[in-house]
This record gives structure tokens, sequence and C-alpha cells, in this order.
């Protein structure tokens, strides 16, 4: 029997250590730490507020950042939690000059891949490159009409999905006895919606600003693989997560990945080829195709649900505003509601809200509205 040597063995426990402390950080939405206030109180709340004072958001970033330690190789991980503490775009320090962004804009237009997009609407507002507008942990998960479109939303809606890849992860491993590259696997979704900070940065009327689509998805998308090309991840790392939006299985879906890559490595001045980042035709992924990919994109599949639970979620909550706490039409379009509906969705999230709807109507809805923000 093969015994363990001494670095074997620090090393398995260590990462035994690992996996208790990140089961033990599992995000878990209780009614019971949900911090009921007034409406006068959201209203002065900034977006750092409801997210800190979110006991399920902190816990989710708290899940997100033990889990990134668990990432066995140390360059990988040390990158990976840096993003995470500050998500800056760093790579738009060489787009800083007006020139530079100008020729990125025309390569990007020729290509097909910007279209009706303005030089001057091109790219999110940039103060400092190396700074973050806001920290990770409150941005929203999507656009203000979407999923998770609350402070602290990205990370709720991040930590499901890393638990979700981690889960095919180990399904794969035991079905069929095989390891993917858990690194990646951890890393490439951790990081997959990296620049919603800076693509969603908030307003002073309670709302996040309106996405650009760049490559046929949201701008976001190949901003996060341009900084992660720029920060010096590893290519097949940079791979699965251009995936996470779509994957490689056919000629048709490939173009997406194909796409954001191109779009990345325009932002970034590499060429894409060179880099290990498409296949030497420029047409297709590396090849073969590595699974991590396929894995980051399933494990990328909370929004079939989110989308339209939100949709469907907001206007009953415009309802239990103007019924329950005197909003007229014009409220309802201003901070007064945003700050409200931010606050409510925040605290219990659009899912627990939307499940609680579906299951017991509007009335329990209301109810548990008028637990999270005290009525007039």
């Amino acid at each position: 029997m093969k015994t363990l040597n001494r670095r074997d063995f620090l090393r398995l426990s260590a990462l035994t250590g690992a996996a208790v402390a990140v089961a033990a950080t599992l995000p878990t939405f209780s009614w019971a730490n949900v911090k009921k206030v007034t409406l006068d109180q959201c209203i002065s709340m900034s977006p750092e507020d409801m997210a800190k004072g979110s006991k399920l958001v902190m816990d989710s970033w708290d899940y997100l950042r033990v889990t990134a330690a668990t990432i066995n190789d140390p360059a990988i991980r040390q990158t990976v939690l840096e993003i995470l503490d500050n998500p800056a775009p760093t790579f738009m320090n060489n787009l800083m000059d007006a020139s530079a962004k100008k020729q990125v804009h025309s390569e990007l237009t020729s290509k097909g891949l910007l279209k009706d997009i303005s030089e001057q609407d091109f790219l999110p507002p940039t103060k400092d490159p190396k700074k973050s507008p806001h920290p990770f942990w409150t941005a929203p998960g999507s656009g203000y009409q979407s999923h998770h479109a609350y402070p602290g939303g990205v990370v709720t809606h991040t930590a499901l999905n890393v638990m979700v890849s981690l889960a095919l992860y180990d399904g794969y491993k035991h079905t069929y006895g095989y390891e993917m590259d858990r690194d990646i696997v951890v890393g490439s979704q951790v990081l997959h919606d990296l620049h919603k900070p800076w693509v969603f940065q908030w307003g002073q009327d309670g709302e996040s600003r309106t996405e650009k689509p760049l490559g046929g998805t949201g701008e976001h998308h190949s901003y996060g693989v341009a900084e992660s090309m720029f920060r010096g991840l590893p290519a097949e790392f940079v791979v699965a997560q251009a995936c996470a939006h779509n994957h490689a299985g056919s000629e048709k879906d490939e173009e997406g990945p194909v796409a954001w890559i191109t779009s990345a490595a325009a932002l970034v001045g590499v060429n894409p080829v060179e880099k290990g980042f498409l296949d030497a035709s420029g047409k297709t992924l590396p090849l073969p195709r590595r699974m991590e990919g396929f894995v980051c994109h399933l494990g990328d599949h909370d929004w079939v649900l989110t989308v339209p639970a939100a949709k469907w979620m907001i206007p009953e909550l415009q309802k239990i505003a103007a019924a329950k706490y005197g909003m007229s039409d014009a409220d309802l379009k201003s901070k007064k509601f945003n700050q409200f509906r931010n606050y409510v969705f925040s605290q219990a999230t659009i899912m627990t809200l939307y499940n609680l709807y579906s299951v017991k109507g509007s009335d329990a809805l209301t109810a548990a509205v008028a637990d999270i923000v005290q009525p007039a």
C-alpha cells in the first residue's frame, strides 16, 4: 500500500481544510436576518449601505472569497482574489488616450462587433483604471430590469453559479472518472461577471447604468475577458471564462465565444491566435476544445429563471408601493421607488420573493415586503 509523504499529507490536509471552510460558508437565506427599516431610511441609503446590511449578500461575498482561496495555482489564486477585492478596469490603462480609444472603436466596428454605438458612448466612464468605481459586492447582477438588479446582486448570482459549477465538476469526476482543471472551473466562474461594478455603475437616482452591446452580448462580458487577458491569466482560463455566455458545441454557438475573445483581444491589443485564445484559423476555440468552458457556461444558467422572475417581480412591487406606501405614478419612476425596491430586493432577493409570490400569492408577498420596509 502506498504511503503519503509529508508534503502530500500537508497538501491533502490543506485541501480538506479548504473544502470544510467552503462548506461552512455556504450562503443561506433566513427571514430572521432581514432588517426592517422605514421608507425614509431606504431613500437615504447608499448601495454600499444596502449591500453591507444584507446578510445573504455578505455571506455570498465571503463564500466567493473562501472558494477562490481554494484555487491551487498560486498565481491564478492571487490574481482572482486581487480582482475580487478591486475589480478595476486595468486594461483601460491603454485606452485612456482618445486616439487609442478611437482606434479600437474603429476596429471593433469594422469587424461588426460594435454596432450603432458612437465613439462617445463606447466604454463606461472611467476616472481611474486602477480603481473600481464600486466594490464588487455592491454591484447589481445585471441591468436594472433584469436578474439580481439590486446592490449585491452580482455576488448572490455568482455564488450560486460557483456552487452549480462545482457540483458539475464533482458529477463528471464521480460519474466518468476524470477530473477537469478545478482551478479553471472555480476561477472562470468567479470572474465571469467581474466588470459589472464598472459597467452597471449606480446613479444618483438609484438606477444602474444602462449596458451597451458588444459582440452580440452585454458589453461586460468582453470587458471581463479582456481584463483576464490583460492580467496574464492562462489561455485555458480566459477561454473558459469567454464561454460563460455560450458554449462551443456547434458552429453557430461557437461564434459567440470567438466574437468575445476577438473583442477582448482588440481591447487589450493582442493577437488572439498568437496568445492561444483561438485556434490557428482564428475561427474556433483552441482544438480540441476543453471541457471547463462548457462547465462555465452551464454554471452560468441562473439567468434562465432569474431574468423572467425579475420581470414578473418588479411590477408586483410597484403595485405594493402604490397601494401600501402611497407612491404616485411619478414616484414609481423616481429615486423614491428605486431605493425602495433596491432595499427590498437586497434584503430578501428577487428569487426568494418570487418564490413566495408564486406559491402563496400577492397577499403573502405584500406582508413580506411590509416586514422589510415599514408602511407609511
